[in-house]
């Protein structure tokens, strides 16, 4: 019924990278059980991710590299109507498995994600305000919305600070990372007119600023762990386990620095990967420590 091409542009596989939220907001979830948390990731990494994936590629038609697809096929009207199924399904599945709450965040990051690159307002023409954008929904917003989704808590839950505090360090961090995602695609932006944030900033520029505002975020971390965990060395774990991200990071800015051809689609896709499988496995971590249940292996 869709093309093969349609079903690529999901890039179902790129929710990997997006996992550390998830995983972030169940470590710190006081209500856990098996059903609402396999039902909260099914949706938001297996629908409600590939679908913004899907319509943001069908209005891009991006011709290079893109995040999870290093030779991206045509688009075609099929990606389209896939990408609107596959948003249905996320809010029927909330509605029908999770709660109206979830749902309810649920449609209304679909929404926001269609802003991104639909031609009637397209956000990824705006650089302070997609970044701002990004940010907010996929760190703070998603944060609360897998919190309201795994523990089946009403709206209001999340205005508590243990949500909000690890959410704004969540916005915080994709703040900081999200410019270097871009850093590859300044030709195919500018074909586009669309002036993104990594444009904006200039290549080596935006090296420079992704290490600022990782630095910075990652001390707001070790505030964090410090603060709500005493005692239990979370921070320093935490900290041991990026130590590949930086190490990788500054290798590939010393070789940008001397050959901007440098920032390449390929080293974005190893930081992502990188960045991704060390948070995941803190998190996964700090979920079976913090809650005991390391204690059963």
């Amino acid at each position: 019924m869709f093309s093969r091409s349609a079903w690529l542009h999901l890039r179902i596989p790129f929710s990997y990278y997006l996992l550390p939220v998830f995983l972030f907001s169940l470590a710190v979830s006081p209500n856990i059980s098996p059903n609402p948390v396999l039902w909260t990731f099914v949706i938001v990494h297996l629908f409600l991710y590939p679908a913004s994936n899907g319509y943001n590629s069908y209005f891009d038609k991006d011709e290079k590299s893109i995040g999870g697809l290093k030779n991206p096929p045509k688009v075609n009207l099929g990606l389209y109507y896939l990408s609107l199924l596959f948003d249905a399904v996320a809010v029927i599945l909330a509605v029908v498995k999770v709660g109206i709450a979830f749902a309810i965040l649920i449609f209304i990051y679909g929404l926001i994600s269609k802003a991104y690159s639909h031609p009637a307002v397209r956000l990824k023409k705006y650089p302070v305000a997609s970044w701002l954008v990004v940010g907010l929904f996929q760190g703070l917003f998603t944060f609360a919305m897998c919190y309201i989704g795994i523990n089946r808590f009403p709206l209001e839950n999340v205005l508590k600070p243990t949500v909000l505090i690890p959410g704004m360090l969540s916005t915080a961090q994709l703040l900081g990372t999200y410019p270097i995602t871009q850093v590859y695609q300044h030709e195919e932006d500018g074909k586009r007119g669309d002036n993104t944030f990594s444009r904006m900033l200039g290549i080596r520029g935006t090296f420079w600023f992704v290490g600022g505002i990782f630095t910075v975020v990652t001390a707001g971390f070790m505030t964090y762990f410090y603060s709500f965990y005493p005692d239990r060395g979370y921070e320093f774990i935490f900290l041991a386990a990026l130590s590949p991200v930086v190490l990788f990071f500054l290798v590939w800015f010393w070789r940008v620095w001397h050959d901007e051809s440098r920032a390449n689609h390929a080293s974005t896709m190893w930081l992502n990967f990188i960045s991704a499988t060390c948070l995941n496995a803190f998190f996964i971590y700090l979920l079976l420590d913090s809650t005991q249940l390391i204690q059963l292996f």
